[in-house]
């Protein structure tokens, strides 16, 4: 089965990309309500983009990111954080990588990979930015081999039960 990655009009797709994240992220329908309302209002910000990885016509993977802002509530969570290690500048001009998820049967065949150089691909800020829980995992270590760098670790997000990991990477992405 072909992988077409390709522009996501993820308003539109949003339950559907919300049903390959539940599934590789172990969310909860409640979880996935308070999700839809963050997806949607994220996708009306400025330079607000997504990808989508479909397979046999059907949605295997996304990515969405947009260029920071430090008024973002993520932002600003990760900022102190990052300025106590000397890394605050990391906020200025990087293109967040928001949400990056692959459905667990097309997981390790490169998906995520294409999905956010795609992405980054076509951003026009120096750099990439992300958070992802801090634990040794697969999604990790492709952010490492992509170029991405720990910033900050044990970050900790107001009602998330693990902390999380800031990375930074130059763009463009490292390939190989």
């Amino acid at each position: 089965m072909s992988l077409v990655i390709g522009p996501l009009d993820l308003s539109t797709h949003v339950d559907e990309a919300l049903a390959v994240q539940a599934i590789a992220f172990g969310l909860a329908p409640d979880e996935v309500a308070v999700r839809r309302q963050i997806v949607l209002r994220h996708m009306t910000y400025p330079g607000a983009r997504a990808l989508g990885a479909t397979a046999g016509g059907h949605l295997v993977g996304f990515v969405y990111g947009m260029p920071n802002d430090r008024t973002h509530w993520w932002s600003t969570v990760v900022e102190p954080y990052l300025r106590a290690l000397g890394h605050d500048h990391w906020l200025d001009d990087s293109f967040v990588i928001t949400e990056l998820h692959v459905h667990p049967h097309h997981q390790n065949h490169g998906v995520g990979r294409a999905l956010i150089t795609s992405i980054t691909d076509s951003a026009t800020e120096p750099r990439s930015i992300l958070s992802a829980i801090d634990v040794e995992s697969p999604a990790r270590g492709l952010y490492r081999s992509l170029g991405y760098t720990d910033l900050a670790r044990r970050v900790v997000f107001p009602s998330a039960p693990k902390p999380y990991a800031v990375m930074g990477a130059p763009l463009p992405l490292r390939r190989g």
